[in-house]
């Protein structure tokens, strides 16, 4: 057995147990695919994230939940970046590049006035699809009726790195009813049967939150819930610009909660800038350590 120092990170806070939780391997260089997708399956995080070199960029991520390998993972990206940082290992410089399956991927870096580095991280370029499966079946997934989802706005697949179907839903109230049955996710949505589910809303609960969001996990992930989504919230960062306020002047930025159903509340910047023939997605966020665990792995 080999064993492994794996650090506990909380995304898009500075709380610990609040967030998103992801786990950190800075020396995933020393580590081959199958014990990294071990060392997941046994933290039992929604994402672990592996630090090796590239040739590409400054850094190399690779990210797995407990059941299999993610282009990208926002939350999982903050924790990577600000474990580094803790470990004096990040480049000392205000802008950085990452090496993921998603591409190469812009970082900007900032510390704070009380110290507290907080993470830009430019996003895929956002793609949409429409979704032509039954929102009765869809409602009824996630516990709720079909008259819950909203008759205004559509529902979409949307992906700025990673698949998640949006589904807007008419009112903030219902989001604590909300009971997921993953396993039925793949048969309802049969355009991207991976695709994760991210039903969102215009009310807020915390003071100058502009969206309101929970985020179901696909099946095939190991996990059922994610508390805090930054690659969910940067698409609906695309999504807020060419469905619910297209003619809102550009750049803006939104803040996005999520995680209060779960108790893990926290909240990612986004930011939609125009670019040549689309849209251009940050999130931003900063995270807070927990602590380090050993995992023994097979060799």
């Amino acid at each position: 057995m080999k064993s492994v120092k794996v650090y506990h990170y909380d995304a898009f806070s500075t709380k610990p147990d609040t967030g998103n939780p992801a786990g950190v391997v800075v020396d995933g260089e020393l580590l081959s695919e199958a014990e990294m997708q071990e060392i997941a399956s046994k933290v039992g995080f929604n994402e672990t994230g592996f630090i090796t070199k590239s040739d590409k960029a400054d850094v190399r991520i690779r990210y797995f939940t407990p059941g299999h390998e993610m282009d990208l993972c926002g939350h999982g990206t903050i924790a990577c970046l600000y474990g580094l940082h803790e470990h004096n290992l990040l480049p000392q410089k205000e802008y950085m590049t990452i090496e993921t399956k998603a591409g190469v991927l812009p970082i900007k870096l900032q510390i704070s006035d009380n110290d507290r580095l907080y993470i830009t991280m430019k996003q895929a370029a956002p793609k949409f699809m429409e979704f032509g499966g039954s929102k009765a079946d869809l409602a009824a997934a996630i516990g709720l009726a079909e008259d819950d989802i909203s008759d205004v706005l559509p529902v979409m697949y949307g992906s700025t790195g990673i698949w998640t179907l949006l589904l807007p839903i008419k009112s903030l109230a219902v989001f604590k009813r909300m009971k997921p049955q993953n396993q039925l996710f793949p048969e309802i949505l049969k355009e991207i049967p991976k695709a994760s589910l991210h039903p969102f809303c215009l009310e807020t609960e915390l003071e100058h939150a502009d969206m309101h969001a929970r985020h179901f996990s696909s099946p095939f992930s190991g996990t059922v819930e994610d508390p805090v989504t930054g690659t969910a919230a940067g698409v609906m960062g695309a999504y807020y610009a060419e469905f619910i306020k297209k003619e809102a002047e550009r750049p803006f930025e939104l803040v996005i909660e999520q995680g209060l159903e779960i108790d893990r509340a926290g909240k990612v910047l986004v930011k939609v800038s125009d670019k040549e023939r689309s849209l251009d997605i940050e999130i931003a966020g900063t995270a807070v350590y927990v602590k380090s665990m050993e995992i023994s792995v097979n060799q």
